[in-house]
């Protein structure tokens, strides 16, 4: 990665942690975009050419680092366990500790739950590439499985969080492993 990209990258990554912070400091709806920029030292105006609204950007946070996360937990598996296992696992190690206080923060909040369904896309390209790599699948094949285990993970975590209308967040008794082996499972024909 040359200098440019590399700025760009922690600028996008200052933006989303000062974004993500404020909203747990002030709550979501007391954050201003000016605020955002000024905390990440840049202008408003390159504040506007990462993120096209301030939930964009908090939930960025979480989403850019849980997308590499996840393809590096895939990619460590081993290669002689079956596809639908090592994915299930690759979720799972992400979301084992209890949910924290800004996944609580997306999933009660209308508007960030709305931007972590676009974001959550950012998570595809990586495990597309590894189950190219891993079933010899063309790009687009790759491409819509990796759609499809993207929409299972996040209905599995949905599952799994409880946010009372109180903003209480409830954990149940079941593991989010036993919530993505249910939803992944259901992909486990497509994933051999």
């Amino acid at each position: 990665m040359g200098l440019r990209e590399r700025k760009k990258t922690e600028t996008r990554a200052a933006l989303s942690a000062a974004a993500l912070r404020l909203a747990l400091e002030k709550g979501v709806d007391d954050v201003r975009v000016d605020e955002i920029a000024e905390a990440a030292n840049v202008s408003p105006r390159t504040y506007n050419n990462y993120f096209a609204s301030r939930e964009h950007a908090i939930v960025a946070g979480i989403t850019a680092s849980r997308a590499l996360q996840v393809a590096d937990a895939l990619r460590s598996r081993p290669s002689s366990e079956p596809l639908v296992d090592s994915i299930i696992a690759a979720f799972a190690e992400q979301y084992r500790d209890p949910p924290t206080e800004a996944l609580a923060l997306i999933n009660s909040t209308p508007a960030l739950r709305e931007a972590y369904l676009d974001s959550v896309t950012s998570m595809e390209p990586p495990i597309a590439t590894v189950i190219a790599e891993r079933l010899g699948k063309d790009p687009l094949g790759a491409e819509v499985l990796a759609a499809a285990v993207s929409a299972a993970a996040r209905l599995a975590v949905q599952r799994w969080v409880d946010v009372r209308p109180s903003g209480l967040v409830v954990v149940p008794a079941t593991s989010v492993e036993d919530h993505l082996r249910e939803a992944i499972g259901h992909l486990a024909p497509a994933l051999t």
